[in-house]
């Protein structure tokens, strides 16, 4: 049997060895899922106060959409039947998409036979 070579490692330092490995692994896999995460995070953030100012602005666009309609119809049928026409037109669409809304709703939980 052949003598073990002075610069070879025992088993025991070879495995405390694959166990430091791992260990270093493991800790760079984690840090590199702990970096995404937080890019991650931060892109989230980022389009949630973007998507929130866009949403802003879209409704305030409504507003202006509507403010417009009466002050168009005004001169012709007076501000306050106006104002009915545009408030009755908006709720007739509103409702018609809620339902439309609804429909879908209900084809989703709807079972199947």
């Amino acid at each position: 049997m052949d003598a073990p070579q002075p610069d070879e490692k025992g088993i025991g330092e070879l495995l405390q060895q694959l166990a430091e490995d791992g260990r270093a692994y493991a800790d760079a896999e984690l840090g590199y899922y702990r970096t995404l995460l937080r890019a991650k995070l931060r892109d989230a953030r980022e389009m949630l106060w973007m998507g929130a100012v866009a949403l802003a602005l879209a409704q305030a666009a409504a507003v202006a959409l509507v403010v417009g309609l009466v002050l168009t119809l005004s001169p012709l049928v007076g501000p306050g039947l106006a104002t009915l026409i545009v408030v009755l037109a908006f709720l007739a669409i509103a409702g018609l998409m809620g339902w439309l809304a609804w429909t879908h709703v209900k084809r989703i939980f709807k079972e199947r036979p």
